[in-house]
């Protein structure tokens, strides 16, 4: 039986550590800079981040039972607007803080990993108005080898 894409990278060591790096260029990038600088930013914002995406990926769920479901989620980044610029360059931040954090350079795991963030800015993008727009009650979703599994 194939792992799980959270098992394949290394669990939550892992996990942490593509927060931390994608934070890290996020930081660095002259156009991300603004809302990843944000002194009100949660202080785990990274511990977070990597419980969100470990958990998308078959991880334990750590992000649903500490943070909330995935509708808290989309609210956290809805009312930004049309930002796809800024989309492309999370994407590419995320790209690359795969390689920062050393997770496996198999490419069909990076495959995996590229095709899941550019469905989930894609679905961030659907909220460009307010938080209120965002459905109650949604629940994470679950990403594979195979892209986004039926809930």
């Amino acid at each position: 039986m194939r792992p799980t894409l959270y098992e394949f990278a290394g669990g939550d060591p892992a996990f942490r550590a593509l927060a931390a790096a994608h934070h890290e260029r996020c930081l660095a990038d002259p156009e991300l800079n603004h809302p990843f600088s944000h002194p009100d930013q949660h202080p785990q914002h990274v511990d977070r981040l990597g419980w969100y995406w470990a958990e998308v990926m078959g991880g334990p769920p750590r992000f649903s039972r500490e943070c909330g479901d995935h509708s808290a989620m989309l609210r956290m980044h809805a009312g930004n607007g049309d930002i796809s610029d800024l989309g492309r360059r999370f994407v590419a931040c995320f790209v690359q803080a795969a390689d920062d954090a050393g997770l496996p350079a198999d490419p069909e795991f990076r495959a995996a990993l590229r095709a899941y963030m550019e469905w989930a800015v894609a679905e961030v993008l659907t909220y460009p108005g307010t938080a209120d727009g965002v459905p109650a009650g949604l629940a994470m979703p679950r990403w594979s080898w195979d892209g986004l599994q039926a809930v």
